[in-house]
């Protein structure tokens, strides 16, 4: 059974890399998305979908209203956060109103991805199961995860980033920064910087391949 899923975020590049990341994670589907909370609230009404991946700053009411008005309405939707917000009384109040993460941008792959994984896992359990034991429980309710706060080096861009990303994650091989350049329209110098930082944080490997004549070249691959 697919996790059916609704995306609420304002910046339609923002959009797109969050659906490619969430779809990259087996048993998700996403089914709708909205820009604004209103149209987030038409859809989730209509769909009612299992979990809804919602952004703080939206054009008309923000994301703290519409989960506010998803629990007065008692629609059956979880929610997770992932947002710029990062004010101790907005992470609070979400908390209080039952969201089951908190992700704070910009994020790496690997936190939403531990996020979506500990949600599907809580979601078996509780589809599966008439009764659950306190080890059920324990696994339920333990935080398996800390929200990552990453500050991008100055000139780095969210958006780029995960387009770059999600480019070694489709490749599923090591490439080099003029494949990584021209494979998403950048300078070759500007890639380089992205793959630098990644392979600094853990995110990457970085793999020199040696040839027969001139120079080795680096390659980038994701540590999985």
């Amino acid at each position: 059974m697919q996790i059916r899923t609704v995306i609420v975020e304002d910046d339609p590049m923002v959009m797109e890399v969050n659906r490619q990341y969430i779809e990259a994670v087996e048993g998700f589907k996403v089914i709708g998305t909205a820009e604004t909370g209103f149209e987030a609230m038409t859809l989730i009404k209509e769909e009612k979908p299992h979990l809804v991946i919602l952004d703080i700053f939206l054009p008309d009411k923000d994301g703290l209203q519409t989960l506010q008005e998803i629990r007065n309405l008692n629609i059956p939707t979880d929610v997770i956060l992932v947002t710029a917000a990062r004010d101790a009384d907005t992470i609070q109040q979400v908390l209080r109103l039952g969201a089951v993460d908190y992700i704070i941008k910009p994020f790496k792959f690997e936190r939403i991805k531990s996020a979506l994984e500990n949600y599907k896992s809580l979601f078996k359990k509780l589809n599966q199961k008439e009764a659950l034991d306190q080890e059920d429980i324990d696994q339920i309710t333990a935080v398996k995860t800390e929200p990552v706060v990453e500050e991008l080096p100055k000139g780095l861009t969210e958006v780029t980033m995960k387009q770059v990303l999600l480019y070694l994650m489709k490749s599923n091989k090591s490439l080099s920064a003029e494949e990584v350049a021209e494979g998403i329209g950048l300078a070759r110098v500007t890639a380089r910087r992205y793959l630098d930082y990644l392979e600094k944080t853990g995110i990457v490997k970085l793999e020199v391949q040696y040839g027969s004549v001139g120079r080795p070249v680096n390659r980038y691959r994701i540590i999985n």
